[in-house]
């Protein structure tokens, strides 16, 4: 089959159920690591042991058919893993997807390209090999004349070309391309969908953790909200990062702003109290004294919208979100609910609706958001960086015209 014909040899029309008798469903797991709490662990406990959902235990209807493991520490999981679940770890990606053989014989890749010991740079980025893993994938796709579905977990690669070539293979070769992280699909307390359409002013979102890593959850968090604005995403004209003092001095003259910060931190968990309060309305002194080392991302759509993140390390521990209306100066607010798991335990729920959408991409050959949402948060996570290691210096940013639309429903989970 030549690859002109790929669009429709990889497609399933959703909704059709599979023949009786019909083979099972085998996917291909490609890990850098796979070590207690590492995103990798949780994926192969899912695909192989279950996971709850929608108030039962569910196990997908795939089997976890080719594994491979790229870093095996003295903590490694996959060894165990394997000879509990009878699984198959290959020397190679391609044997993995060709479960040992010359040609591809999967239904669907997985690609964890998150945590085990690979080098940093200057900046802090830290050169997950996810691009290389990925392109390994495209050799056996192309060399087989066909294509299956592909997620990547997290962002796509630390360097904008290639998360664009990312992104055009799976054009090229007309397969769902699903990537990104659990912060637009987990929990929203409230339940919160802003209405398609929607006449935004500005998107706002509190995290915490670090550059180059939770900084893309907080950048999703935004994203996925605002992406549903009046005209949809029509990419970003320039990123500021900036850290320390200079956050307050940004922040001082954006009245509308400062109004989302504190309806966002309104919104958290876990937001700290001044020593000795139990309970405490925080103020803008406060913020400043129990996040010294503050950072945020100033943002500036080509449509108008501006979209603010602020790490907050000291003072949260988890991701809000809120955005101003401008029609109506309403304010929509929420928590993307993301518990960290106990100590005693390797459970994190908030991969359960993730893994869920993975599993629909499969069975249906439909990817439920566009990956062009990762392509941007990508894209915005490298421009800031790039802002923070240039001086905290405004960056022009024409290569992130990256446009695209929403789907209808926002896919986060309800139940």
């Amino acid at each position: 089959m030549g690859l002109a014909a790929l669009a429709s040899a990889c497609k399933t029309a959703p909704g059709i159920p599979a023949r009786s008798g019909a083979r099972r469903k085998r996917i291909a797991l490609i890990a850098t690591v796979v070590r207690k709490m590492s995103h990798a662990q949780h994926f192969v406990d899912r695909f192989t042991e279950g996971y709850g959902w929608h108030g039962q235990f569910h196990h997908p209807p795939f089997e976890l058919a080719g594994l491979y493991v790229d870093q095996v520490p003295a903590d490694d999981l996959s060894r165990e893993r394997a000879r509990r679940h009878g699984l198959t770890i290959y020397p190679t990606i391609e044997e993995a997807v060709t479960l040992g053989g010359q040609k591809l014989a999967v239904d669907g890749v997985v690609i964890i390209g998150e945590h085990g010991d690979y080098p940093r740079n200057e900046k802090g980025q830290t050169h997950y090999p996810r691009y290389k893993f990925f392109k390994h994938v495209m050799g056996v796709f192309e060399a087989s004349g066909r294509a299956v579905p592909v997620f990547n977990d997290k962002h796509l690669s630390t360097q904008w070309s290639e998360c664009v070539e990312m992104v055009a293979d799976s054009k090229r070769l007309g397969f769902p391309f699903l990537a990104g992280s659990s912060l637009p699909v987990t929990w929203r307390i409230p339940v919160t969908e802003l209405p398609l359409g929607t006449v935004l002013e500005e998107s706002l979102c509190v995290g915490y953790g670090g550059i180059d890593s939770y900084d893309f959850h907080g950048l999703e968090t935004a994203q996925c909200m605002s992406e549903r604005r009046q005209g949809g995403e029509t990419g970003v004209r320039s990123v500021q990062a900036v850290r320390g003092p200079k956050v307050w001095e940004m922040l001082e003259p954006r009245v509308a702003t400062r109004r989302l910060l504190f309806a966002a931190l309104a919104r958290s968990h876990i937001c700290r109290a001044r020593p000795g309060y139990t309970c405490f309305v925080p103020d803008l002194d406060w913020v400043r004294e129990a996040s010294p080392e503050a950072v945020a991302y100033f943002i500036e759509h080509r449509d108008g919208l501006r979209t603010t993140l602020f790490m907050l390390n000291g003072l949260v521990e988890d991701f809000t979100y809120a955005g101003l209306v401008r029609d109506t100066g309403e304010i929509v607010s929420c928590q993307m609910y993301l518990p960290m798991p106990p100590v005693r335990t390797t459970l994190a729920d908030f991969f359960n609706p993730l893994a869920h959408h993975i599993e629909q991409m499969i069975l249906t050959g439909q990817a439920p958001y566009p990956v062009e949402r990762t392509l941007l948060t990508s894209g915005l996570t490298l421009s800031a960086v790039d802002s923070l290691y240039r001086g905290q210096v405004r960056i022009e940013t024409p290569y992130l015209d990256v446009r695209y639309h929403a789907p209808v429903k926002s896919n986060f989970w309800r139940a």
